[in-house]
């Protein structure tokens, strides 16, 4: 049966999450459960990884946790300001001469336009540079004004620039690179999320075959007590046999019956598992033929597979974006036992106001205006800084914790690698023998047969011989079906189940 590339069903999932600007899946030839269609163990894990409802949900998670890096980039994005003030005062009369009105109270009309912008981050230092202009008109009745109206225009520059603290490159990209690293985490843990789908749907479908092929050993089983009980029946009428062997036989026959409605039972148990795995619309579908698939790899090597696994193992990859995590915020904690010292400096240039209108006064500002400056230096430290010792302590031990962390799964990775490639090299030998002792089993139940049929045996050894070979086809599926699922394990852990099946995993 050939195979159906698993990328394009994945591609269609990261797809909906806007993962991949293409998706050929439009072009994938579409995938039909029906009981005459023949289903491949590809197409099966292509329907899962398409359909799964936790990789469509963590894919909008990783969607989410990628917005989350732009919203931190974006902090380093300019801001632009406007304002407009428009203000009348009118007094309802003088109070004083020197208000330079007599008829009615001081009047006073203000206008102004303010615009700004804050510019980029300073990334090398984590400072802050704001740039603000503002043009206005001020009018009044008062004589004593020496320009009415008056137009006026200034431009500032406002830096605020942390010393300690927060100072530097680190600082300022500390909350980037800590979104960056949760976003490699969340994409280590959607592969793991495909691994885990792949090896579950390679389960369910061999335990389905698993299931059918035990389905046709009953039937088998069944066919032949039902031959065995017809011969007895005949040999009692002729005098050969006795009644307790037509008994016996039939015994066998009921017993039959019973194991082939609890494995039509499992069949159908195994059939819905998979199709839940695969999401179909209705469960009310039956899968078509399904069968094992050759293995031909032959017996792994652990020192191949635990570099596999090592540098494809999503915890242990996963760990070590915690470490690199947990290391930031060592620094970060390390810095923040710092006295805060932020130093804030403006320098300022107002151009020479006029009676004229706004171009005059802005036109003034670059030959003919005054100038100011500050500069503003702000201290503090809590006593003792308690909070900010213990939480470089908590980061200290985090990091540390982290490590060890690592150190266990990787213990662990050591011994699941084991134990896997030692799985498959006992499988394949046992699916090897157990194929052997079928054969021999079978021609053990002829011979015995052969021996019946001549009347040199009686219906009790033969049903033994029966309950034997019945045996022997169960041991040689149990070994076929334990073979599939300890290479599928051993795929699992190394990761190589995403070559194998074609599976292009979203960036």
């Amino acid at each position: 049966m050939p195979r159906l590339p698993v990328r394009a069903f994945l591609t269609l999932l990261a797809a909906t999450a806007a993962l991949h600007a293409q998706n050929p899946a439009d072009t994938a030839p579409a995938i039909v459960i029906a009981p005459d269609r023949p289903l491949s163990v590809e197409e099966a894990i292509a329907l899962a990884l398409q359909k799964s409802f936790n990789l469509r949900i963590q894919a909008l998670s990783i969607e989410n946790t990628r917005e989350n890096v732009l919203i931190q980039e974006a902090a380093f994005d300019p801001t632009l300001t406007a304002g407009l003030t428009r203000s009348l005062n009118q007094a309802a009369s003088t109070t004083n001469r020197l208000d330079g009105t007599a008829a009615q109270g001081p009047r006073n009309d203000f206008t102004q336009a303010r615009f700004g912008t804050t510019l980029p981050r300073i990334t090398a230092t984590n400072g802050v540079l704001a740039v603000n202009a503002n043009v206005s008109r001020s009018g009044t009745n008062s004589t004593n004004s020496l320009l009415n109206p008056s137009y006026g225009n200034s431009i500032s520059a406002t830096l605020n620039q942390p010393l300690l603290r927060d100072f530097g490159r680190q600082a300022a990209l500390a909350s980037i690179q800590q979104a960056q690293l949760s976003l490699n985490i969340a994409n280590i843990g959607y592969k793991s999320s495909v691994l885990s789908v792949i090896s579950d749907t390679e389960n369910a479908y061999y335990s389905l075959v698993a299931a059918r092929q035990a389905l046709h050993i009953r039937t088998l089983t069944l066919e032949g007590a039902r031959r065995l009980f017809d011969e007895t029946g005949a040999r009692r009428s002729s005098g050969v046999a006795t009644d307790l062997d037509v008994l016996s036989a039939e015994v066998q026959v009921e017993n039959g019956r019973r194991a082939l409605v609890q494995q039509e039972q499992a069949v159908r148990n195994a059939e819905e598992r998979l199709l839940n795995l695969i999401n179909v619309p209705t469960f009310d579908v039956r899968p078509g033929p399904v069968a094992f698939d050759e293995y031909r790899d032959g017996s792994p090597s652990f020192a191949q597979s635990y570099k596999l696994a090592r540098d494809f193992y999503p915890e242990t990859l996963t760990t070590e974006q915690l470490i690199k995590q947990a290391e930031l915020n060592l620094v970060t904690a390390k810095r923040n036992t710092l006295p805060d010292l932020n130093l804030q400096a403006t320098l300022g240039y107002t151009a020479r106001p006029t009676d004229q209108n706004y171009f005059e006064t802005i036109g003034n500002l670059p030959h003919d205006h005054g100038n100011n400056w500050a500069l503003n230096l702000n201290y503090s430290v809590p006593w003792g800084r308690r909070a900010d010792n213990a939480r470089y302590r908590q980061a200290t031990n985090s990091l540390a914790s982290q490590k060890i962390r690592l150190e266990q799964i990787e213990q662990q990775l050591v011994v699941s690698v084991r134990t896997a490639v030692r799985a498959v090299e006992t499988n394949l030998i046992a699916a090897e023998i157990a194929a052997k002792a079928t054969q021999l089993a079978s021609r053990q139940y002829d011979q015995q047969k052969a021996r019946y049929d001549a009347g040199l045996s009686t219906s009790r050894v033969l049903l033994q011989f029966q309950d034997d070979l019945e045996s022997a086809r169960f041991n040689q599926l149990s070994a076929q079906l334990a073979l599939r699922q300890a290479v599928a394990e051993l795929r699992r852990l190394e990761g190589t189940s995403l070559q194998r099946f074609r599976v292009d995993l979203p960036k």
